[in-house]
């Protein structure tokens, strides 16, 4: 048989714009500083947002999803929502240099001194009061130049809350992503040693999903659906497949799926010890689209891209 006629029949097709790739910048920092748990991923500082940009718009990637860390950090968050904070300047450079796909990633445990999600009183995460910083965060992402943000708290209403903030603002236009299933799990270990969000206390399983439920997950995603999300994404994504399937079924709005730190990690050090080759970040990446994403966001965007090319 012609080789070409397997490609002809393939029923999944994976291409460099359905990726995302990830990128942290921090302010206190002047050089890159490698993650020792991520190999290959780096966080950056703001001084070279445009240059990192540029290398990532070359590989072919054409959307990157930003994260910040501040100088400093307080009980409220504050620099999340600040006008010249480390995203509203990274999202400027990055706009500024090149035509990327900018989107904010939404959330305060990368600026609260105590690592919550939103504000806390006696050990509680305050849903209703975060809301408001959640609405005045995304305004202020949208005016530094953002295209699309991304809610990740998992508040109660965060959608519906963001969305008014904007078209109050006049940014009536601008799409919300948001993480309508983000599981408690286990599998975001590393990243927190990106972003620097360890809570200082306690745990994020008030907000977040319990992994061993799928049906409230679509419960979340119709909700998110209808105050207003335009993506509805799953996180995980390779240990909650199901959920993304159960997803595509359940709604025509776009479907995305997060390859997290834990999933990059555990595939790099198979990698590097010679347990799996490089084809095994190609089967991943299609497993997840196979299910029903149309939109990943990998740390393998980068190295992908460049191969499909």
């Amino acid at each position: 048989m012609h080789p070409g006629i397997r490609e002809m029949v393939r029923e999944t097709t994976l291409r460099a714009e359905d990726l995302v790739l990830p990128l942290f910048f921090d302010e206190r920092i002047s050089t890159p500083r490698m993650v020792t748990s991520m190999p290959g991923v780096q966080v950056w500082p703001v001084e070279m947002a445009a240059q990192r940009a540029k290398e990532v718009e070359a590989s072919g990637v054409r959307a990157v999803i930003l994260f910040g860390i501040p100088m400093e950090k307080d009980e409220k968050g504050s620099g999340a929502w600040a006008s010249d904070g480390v995203v509203q300047r990274t999202i400027r450079s990055i706009k500024e240099a090149t035509g990327l796909v900018v989107i904010a990633d939404l959330c305060l445990c990368e600026y609260t001194s105590h690592g919550h999600c939103g504000l806390v009183e006696d050990g509680e995460v305050l849903n209703d009061e975060t809301l408001i910083l959640y609405g005045r965060t995304a305004v202020s992402q949208v005016e530094a130049g953002a295209d699309m943000v991304a809610p990740s708290g998992m508040m109660d209403g965060m959608v519906q809350a963001i969305r008014m903030a904007l078209d109050d603002a006049g940014h009536e236009r601008v799409p919300i992503m948001s993480y309508s299933a983000k599981y408690a799990s286990s599998f975001y270990g590393p990243f927190r040693e990106c972003a620097d969000s360890c809570p200082a206390s306690g745990d994020r399983r008030s907000h977040q999903m319990d992994p061993s439920n799928a049906r409230e997950a679509l419960r979340e995603m119709e909700l998110d659906a209808a105050e207003g999300a335009d993506i509805l994404m799953v996180k995980p994504a390779m240990p909650y497949l199901d959920v993304v399937r159960d997803a595509r079924q359940l709604t025509d709005l776009p479907i995305a799926a997060y390859q997290v730190s834990g999933e990059y990690a555990m595939l790099s050090a198979a990698m590097a010890n010679g347990w799996l080759g490089e084809e095994a970040v190609l089967e991943s990446l299609l497993s997840i689209k196979r299910a029903g994403a149309d939109i990943i966001i990998t740390y393998f965007a980068e190295r992908v891209a460049k191969g499909l090319r």
